[in-house]
């Protein structure tokens, strides 16, 4: 015999969904990765889906720090925009609402790495 637990009585109880990319946003990024893959200056990524926030890290290597974090954070939505680009540093780079504004900053780069 098992026993269950009892659905929560209020949402409280309920445990947070986690905050993911969704197929649009992904789209976005992957787009950006595939041309930073082909100019020789990203070659692997992770993604991680918590709580709280949603982050595509991109990496130069395999074995090392992530380049660059994207976040999507839903709770600053109101605030600061739920969509950051982080650098390696730690030091925001972009912030915003819109993810296509906010990965600008990094089509800039893709720009004179071409050069």
């Amino acid at each position: 015999m098992t026993l269950h637990n009892p659905p929560p009585v209020n949402l409280r109880e309920m445990p947070s969904p986690q905050v993911a990319f969704q197929r649009p946003e992904l789209a976005l990024i992957l787009s950006l990765y595939g041309r930073m893959v082909a100019a020789g200056e990203w070659r692997d990524y992770g993604i991680s889906c918590l709580r709280e926030v949603a982050v595509f890290s991109v990496f130069r290597r395999t074995a090392e720090h992530p380049m660059y974090r994207i976040e999507k954070r839903p709770k600053l939505r109101g605030k600061q925009g739920m969509y950051a680009v982080i650098g390696m540093d730690g030091q925001i780079l972009r912030r915003g609402a819109d993810l296509k504004t906010v990965l600008r900053v990094l089509e800039r780069k893709l720009i004179r790495a071409v050069e």
